[in-house]
């Protein structure tokens, strides 16, 4: 690599000495960029890679599906109580259009109103449920908060103990076309959790 170097030099030196000026400056500009070039790459070489498979972690982690399938009970109550509201107003409305010819115009405004009311209701619990800031999102972060920790800080005391600089998802990285399974970590983090893989 440093004859690689002094080569570049030479030959930009050399290229400066027979030409004008434009032409050495695009020969000086292209050697340092070279031996730039040279440098990142001999510092890239010197990384350490792993993988890890947070699916496969995950799914030989108990309190993972213990916590998976709290939030799929919840769900399912919540999503309940929401069609149990969206039945109610659905059921408002058909006994609204059966009667309709029979109501005055103020009992049709105050059935309207009804309907209307209930479909908000049914709404707005939809949204205090599963919205983007809802129960579900905050109980899925309480569950999954904790685990998600535990592994970060395994994979980061293995990554401090072996010197590995970068450490990528197979799982959730569809880049990745081919691995080694010398560089997958995943039964190390699951070692370190305190589970046999």
């Amino acid at each position: 690599m440093k004859t690689q170097i002094q080569n570049l030099l030479a030959t930009s030196a050399t290229s400066r000495s027979g030409r004008g000026p434009k032409t050495s400056l695009a020969a000086t500009l292209k050697g340092a960029f070279l031996l730039i070039l040279c440098l990142f790459s001999m510092n890239v070489s010197a990384q350490k890679f792993v993988l890890i498979d947070m699916e496969y972690i995950l799914r030989n982690i108990p309190a993972y599906e213990r916590a998976g399938e709290q939030l799929n009970q919840i769900s399912r109550k919540w999503q309940a109580e929401v069609e149990a509201l969206n039945t109610e107003a659905q059921n408002l409305y058909k006994t609204y259009q059966s009667e309709a010819v029979f109501l005055s115009a103020e009992q049709k405004t105050e059935r309207e109103a009804a309907i209307v009311a209930k479909e908000k209701e049914a709404a707005d619990l939809k949204k205090k449920y599963f919205g983007p800031e809802g129960e579900l999102f905050k109980k899925r972060e309480s569950l999954m908060t904790p685990i998600n920790d535990e592994i970060y800080n395994a994979v980061k005391d293995i990554c401090e103990s072996k010197g590995y600089s970068l450490v990528l998802d197979r799982a959730s990285d569809s880049g990745i076309i081919f691995a080694s399974p010398k560089i997958d970590i995943s039964g190390e983090v699951l070692s370190k959790l305190g589970y046999a893989n």
